[in-house]
């Protein structure tokens, strides 16, 4: 059993701005003045590093839980036991609904000494590769049964070309990376993308962090389709009210809908993955 290392958090959660609740607020309704279509704007959330209950977790599921917002959890398979598993599902009772329970990676190490962190990069062997991901999946499966859905993100948001081909090879339904991710998914794989990143962020300034964050959060509800990336253990009580607040007005809002990340695998022709 394996278990993540305590996560830094970014600048920016330590210096909110005072007008926390208004910027959100303008920055949802200038992203969907900008959004021309028809179709509401679809929003998910994607929470990695998920296997390792805690107050951090309690805190965020409670939040979804209030809104009945559907978030999808990365599973880290090596860090999860029967035993944690347990306490997780305690923690989602009765909305299992809401949940999209999916792999991510096998044991979330980094294997890459001179390129970009990656668990299943180049310098791994295709056996390597597929080993670890059939073990992840087995676990995963045995598990949460048919809670799992055969969804795959990699750790990091990057693997290797070789990796895409076995995923879809083993029937994976879907990839979630970065947008714009290199090299492209292939055909029969969608590649169901977050373009807003909350907390692995790297500014030095707070001020810098929150202009930007506001940036990426207006282009991808603008673009009509926004994949917000959360990390909870490297949340602090400001990150909560943020995320309370952009919860609250997205639940709101006439021309956006929060949408469970097995919806849009399944639509995936329809949204033009």
């Amino acid at each position: 059993m394996t278990t993540p290392t305590k996560q830094r958090v970014a600048t920016l959660w330590t210096a909110p701005p005072d007008d926390l609740t208004s910027r959100i607020a303008d920055c949802i309704d200038a992203s969907l003045r900008r959004y021309l279509e028809k179709k509401p704007a679809r929003v998910f959330f994607r929470a990695d590093d998920i296997g390792v209950p805690g107050k951090q977790f309690n805190r965020l599921i409670n939040l979804f839980k209030r809104y009945e917002a559907p978030l999808s959890l990365a599973v880290v398979p090596a860090w999860l036991t029967p035993l944690r598993w347990s306490a997780l599902t305690k923690t989602c009772r009765d909305t299992s609904f809401l949940w999209c329970w999916h792999q991510h990676g096998w044991r979330h190490k980094n294997y890459e000494e001179h390129l970009k962190k990656q668990e299943f990069g180049p310098s791994r062997t295709t056996a390597e590769i597929e080993s670890e991901i059939v073990r992840g999946c087995n676990r995963l499966t045995s598990l949460m049964k048919e809670r799992f859905y055969p969804l795959f993100t990699p750790p990091w948001n990057r693997c290797s070309g070789e990796t895409l081909e076995l995923l879809r090879k083993l029937n994976y339904r879907a990839v979630s990376r970065y947008q714009n991710a290199r090299p492209v998914s292939p055909k029969g794989l969608p590649d169901i993308s977050v373009n807003v990143d909350l907390h692995t962020r790297k500014e030095t300034r707070a001020g810098d962090g929150w202009n930007n964050l506001f940036e990426e959060l207006e282009a991808a509800l603008s673009s009509g389709f926004c994949g917000i990336m959360i990390h909870h253990q490297r949340m602090n009580d400001a990150a909560f009210v943020f995320m309370d607040f952009l919860l609250g007005h997205l639940m709101q809002a006439d021309r956006c809908r929060i949408v469970d990340m097995r919806e849009i695998v399944q639509n995936c022709e329809r949204f033009n993955f």
